[in-house]
């Protein structure tokens, strides 16, 4: 692998990890699209890793504020925090209950998921198929929830979401963000339950799989990707927000209508 394919692919990494576009998609797209070599696991290690340098990046502080509401909540010490209003006391074990379903249906079915699922025609049915429907839900469900009223029913709801993205083409910030849009949350604030989200899972799966990043060995393209989907990753949730804010989500809705459409065209072509 060069230099050049491995930013490329962190860059697709960093965007799609964290754009309802699915990054496991795109990064078994684009070798075939372009008949580059398969990178291997130990590069779709390393670009996860940048990924959770990313989502730590940028929310270290909202995580601080919810381990300090939380240990505030089960003890009698009073810290000062600055944003306590933004999250509710109870933000931590709804994220812990979300992230259940994704770690274990993750543990047992990781390496026959990217063996099963890598049929360029899946991938075009889930990218097309989810994409309707984030695009229903956030049209027509009514977003008016904070993240404090999220319920551990809700928090479920939003974690089985999550272990569905195991399929490549559903997108683990897609799903999670549909969920969270349907179940009533405001698109900004499905986000950020998405992204928030993403950092235990991210977090899990980098400290399960750098082993055999370290085994495998440690190359310059390596680096080059890690750094370029930590920070493509970084702007992605920075610039997200604000975009969905005031867009919302029909965008993403066209970009998997025509990626998918470009797969089914190429795949017949080839």
């Amino acid at each position: 692998m060069t230099i050049f394919q491995a930013i490329f692919l962190g860059v697709l990494q960093g965007l799609g990890e964290f754009l309802p576009i699915s990054s496991t998609a795109h990064l078994i797209l684009l070798p075939w699209f372009f008949g580059w070599d398969d990178p291997g696991l130990s590069f779709d290690v390393a670009l996860h890793v940048g990924t959770l340098v990313a989502v730590v990046a940028f929310f270290w502080r909202d995580w601080l504020t919810i381990f300090q509401l939380s240990l505030q909540k089960i003890s009698n010490f009073k810290f000062q925090i600055s944003n306590s209003e933004a999250y509710p006391p109870q933000l931590l074990w709804l994220l812990v209950i979300a992230s259940v379903p994704g770690a274990i249906f993750g543990f047992m079915l990781d390496n026959k998921a990217e063996e099963a699922f890598r049929s360029p025609l899946l991938v075009a049915f889930t990218l097309s198929v989810v994409g309707l429907v984030l695009f229903l839900v956030d049209k027509y469900a009514i977003h008016r929830k904070e993240i404090g009223a999220i319920t551990k029913k809700d928090a479920l709801l939003i974690g089985l979401s999550q272990a569905i993205a195991i399929i490549p083409g559903v997108s683990r910030s897609g799903a999670t963000m549909t969920t969270g849009l349907f179940l009533g949350l405001s698109r900004e604030q499905a986000a950020r339950f998405s992204f928030l989200l993403s950092t235990p899972i991210i977090f899990g799966a980098a400290i399960v799989k750098v082993p055999q990043l370290f085994r495998a060995g440690i190359t310059m393209p390596l680096l080059f990707g890690i750094l370029a989907a930590a920070i493509s990753g970084y702007f992605a949730i920075k610039y997200m927000l604000k975009f969905i804010a005031k867009v919302g989500y029909a965008p993403f809705f066209y970009y998997r209508i025509v990626l998918a459409g470009l797969i089914v065209l190429v795949y017949f072509m080839k």
